[in-house]
């Protein structure tokens, strides 16, 4: 039986990645920003465990987990959460900028160093779900955009570092999926949300499991999932 940290477990991506690794009777530990949501979460995935850490605040991630239980080994740390604020860079305040870079790249840089020892342990595999704005930026996603550049860079720095220890790195770069944030996105772009239009959920997850449950004799480095309609 595997064991598995996955932030984000709410919603999205997230979620159907959560249901499926508990469907197949493997032991996860969701992060939840506080204790009301780690109630939530523990409630829905039964048999799951919970860590209580804000991804909005990078600098009290050691501190918060330093106070709790946390897994002896991982096989994958799942790095699935993310927010997003749309808008011009003439219109984008530092409190903008520094909310997106705390909650898509510092967070998952930190709880990454904090999570090494045991990911070392398990010769594990560290995922980030990023986006294709992390590949091609466009006018009005800056903020976004340099979070996920940054995620990318994050990712292939730690694949070189850590290779020599066993663990195994993968950025997955969803398209356009039909989850709650891609729901706001809609109502920022002013634009109609029609969820049929986009990647199911479901269809990430594969592509996750996929990566995750490679055999040891290869790796997934990068992964692009595009809307096939």
């Amino acid at each position: 039986m595997a064991t598995h940290l996955i932030t984000g477990a709410g919603s999205g991506i997230g979620a159907a990645v959560a249901r499926r690794l508990l469907d197949r009777g493997d032991e996860l530990w969701l992060l939840a920003r506080d204790a009301g949501r780690a109630k939530e979460l523990a409630g829905r995935y039964e048999g799951a465990r919970t860590l209580v850490g804000d991804l909005a605040e990078p600098e009290r991630l050691s501190w918060a987990l330093s106070h709790q239980e946390l897994p002896e080994r991982l096989d994958s740390l799942q790095h699935i959460a993310g927010i997003v604020e749309l808008g011009p860079v003439g219109d984008t305040t530092p409190k903008t900028w520094n909310q997106t870079l705390a909650a898509n790249l510092v967070s998952p840089a930190e709880l990454t160093r904090l999570l090494l020892p045991q990911l070392r342990l398990a010769r594990g595999h560290v995922l980030f779900v990023n986006s294709g704005a992390g590949l091609n930026a466009h006018a009005e996603w800056g903020a976004y955009a340099a979070s996920k550049h940054g995620l990318k860079a994050l990712a292939d720095a730690l694949r070189q570092e850590e290779h020599g220890n066993g663990v195994r790195v993968t950025t997955v770069y969803p398209g356009r999926t039909a989850t709650p944030m891609q729901a706001k996105v809609h109502s920022q772009e002013g634009k109609e949300y029609d969820a049929s239009r986009w990647i199911a959920p479901e269809s990430v997850a594969t592509a996750i499991l996929t990566a995750i449950d490679l055999p040891r004799d290869a790796e997934i480095n990068d992964l692009t999932v595009r809307p096939g309609r």
